[in-house]
């Protein structure tokens, strides 16, 4: 029988017989039933370059899984780009499909009654996504990353996805020409692979939550190692499924505060405040975004990667990768090291045979007494338009506070044009409102306009916040996040043009200069906007079911 009983119905019971028949059809024979069948949730697709190179994965997994005395069952999950969907209307749906990969894997492992999963994914929503589902499901567990993408090259200088944003900037901005941009374009993203965003910074959290094997998070896509993880990964899904070694076993307060650590010390991106609350809520461990703040001011940025750096992904493999930060943090008290990990080890155990110091020759990992930051890159602001919390990537920003006329837009596209027809000034405050979790809905990263507003040199000149996600980027005054939503009647939805706003990085504070009696008066006069038509059921159940940003934008 298999080993955890969950297919019971394939070795007993009156229905044992149609169930073999069909699992005879798939490849079983008489002397698999008893063998544990573990599902193969494969994240492949070519719409993207981030999950281009899974099968290659997926099919060593099955290999290994099949030598180690398993039964595997591959399936397919969705993956959607918020990289290739950016400034678009698409981009609603980036963070709504880290949803539809967590119902799918739950759909299928628990339809299926599997023992054990094996998740692959290597995109900014398909891994925190895939984490869920696995939390939700609680059966034996391991997370596989895809790999980054090596970086392109141009002119002697290394180049990535950032790279090409910047460009689309400063090609708007009229600092570069036509020949330049599509130069930059063609080098900037040489193959399969994700960036250091959101996915890297994710696949990092889940090695540091015990989810993936050490040292597993970083290397390229299209190197042989990932491949090789991947065959590791099966074989110690095999010893936790003999174990009994369940998500939640791992999964604890501990290992979320342990991520929440290394997320700041790699200078990792905001979006991780969203996905670790999401993934801590389906494994029904108590986060919030407090949590965060509290770790922040403990931990200091240790790594100088891009987009706020000098350093890509792969240099970061190199210079030791998570193992060595993990280290860092464990000998100097923050990191809980007997948090278990899917090894079977417990974290300290499997850093026990990392250097106490990073390699001298390198310069991406800087040592303790050396840091990039004194303290961790991603922090929760406070203040009357956001009384819920916001999130702002404040790390080397040099622009410590602004205060200034706000300047309203519905949406990116009316902000971009005016930006680009010069409507913007020094001191002005951006809002950009109603790109919250259900106001969008599915709270679109806006990423571009930060982009050109670095172009055209407003990037430390005007301040940028809204109910959307925003990039991590050093060159701009930006909060993101910001709840109450404006579909929902927060405070950014009551703002008027020419309002005075500021953002303060020193004391986190985001706030309009209006007395409490105003924002009442006006909250009292604010109407919720009609409904209109949503373009397909998916945003229409999202926009119903979603929780705030605050909360991990969780569907319930």
């Amino acid at each position: 029988m298999a080993r955890n009983a969950r297919s019971h119905h394939l070795t007993q019971g009156p229905q044992r017989t149609p169930n073999r028949a069909l699992f005879r059809a798939t490849g079983f024979t008489d002397t698999d039933f008893d063998k544990p069948v573990v599902g193969i949730a494969n994240g492949f697709n070519t719409t993207a370059p981030c999950n281009m190179g899974l099968n290659t994965l997926a099919a060593r997994a099955d290999w290994a899984l099949r030598e180690a005395g398993a039964m595997p069952q591959r399936f397919g999950t969705i993956a959607v780009s918020g990289g290739v969907s950016m400034g678009t209307p698409g981009a609603r749906y980036a963070l709504v499909s880290r949803e539809v990969v967590a119902d799918s894997i739950e759909t299928v492992c628990d339809g299926q009654l599997m023992d054990g999963l094996l998740a692959i994914g290597a995109g900014d929503n398909d891994i925190p996504g895939a984490l869920m589902a696995i939390a939700r499901l609680n059966i034996p567990a391991v997370f596989v990353h895809g790999g980054t993408m090596k970086p392109g090259h141009l002119h002697g200088r290394d180049l990535s996805i950032v790279s090409a944003i910047e460009a689309v900037g400063a090609y708007g901005a009229q600092r570069i020409d036509l020949h330049t941009l599509l130069d930059i374009e063609r080098h900037a993203c040489p193959g399969a692979g994700g960036g250091m965003s959101a996915a890297n910074t994710m696949a990092a959290a889940a090695e540091a939550l015990g989810m993936s094997l050490a040292r597993s998070s970083t290397g390229a896509a299209e190197d042989a190692e990932t491949a090789d993880n991947a065959g590791a990964s099966a074989r110690a899904l095999m010893r936790a499924i003999d174990l009994n070694l369940r998500p939640r076993d791992l999964l604890t307060r501990e290992a979320f505060e342990n991520a929440i650590a290394l997320v700041m010390a790699i200078g990792g991106s905001t979006d991780a405040v969203l996905h670790l609350l999401a993934i801590a809520h389906a494994a029904e461990v108590p986060l919030s975004i407090d949590d965060f703040e509290a770790i922040r001011r403990k931990v200091p940025v240790l790594c100088d990667l891009k987009p706020a750096g000098r350093y890509m992904t792969t240099d970061f493999h190199r210079a030791g990768g998570v193992p060595q930060v993990l280290r860092l943090l464990l000998d100097h008290g923050l990191l809980h090291g007997d948090s278990r990990t899917i090894s079977g080890r417990t974290l300290a155990e499997t850093l026990a045979i990392i250097p106490g110091e990073p390699d001298p020759q390198q310069a991406v990992i800087r040592p303790w007494r050396d840091p990039v930051h004194s303290e961790g890159s991603v922090a929760v602001f406070r203040g009357n338009l956001a009384p819920g919390g916001a999130v702002a990537w404040i790390a080397g920003i040099t622009s410590r506070s602004l205060t200034g006329p706000a300047r309203i837009f519905d949406s990116e596209q009316a902000a971009l044009a005016a930006i680009l027809d010069h409507r913007i000034h020094a001191g002005d405050v951006i809002v950009i409102r109603g790109q919250g979790p259900q106001g969008g809905p599915g709270m679109c990263a806006l990423m571009i306009v930060t982009s050109i507003l670095v172009a055209t040199g407003l990037g430390h000149q005007v301040g940028l916040i809204t109910d959307g996600r925003v990039s991590s980027d050093p060159h701009s005054l930006v909060v993101g996040h910001i709840t109450p939503e404006a579909a929902v009647g927060g405070p950014i939805a009551l703002l008027q043009e020419s309002d005075s706003i500021t953002i303060d990085i020193d004391h986190q504070r985001l706030d309009v200069q209006l007395s409490e009696a105003d924002l009442a008066s006006r909250q009292a006069q604010w109407h919720q906007p009609a409904e209109t038509a949503k373009p397909g059921a998916v945003l229409t159940k999202y926009a119903k079911l979603v929780s705030s940003a605050s909360e991990g934008a969780v569907t319930r």
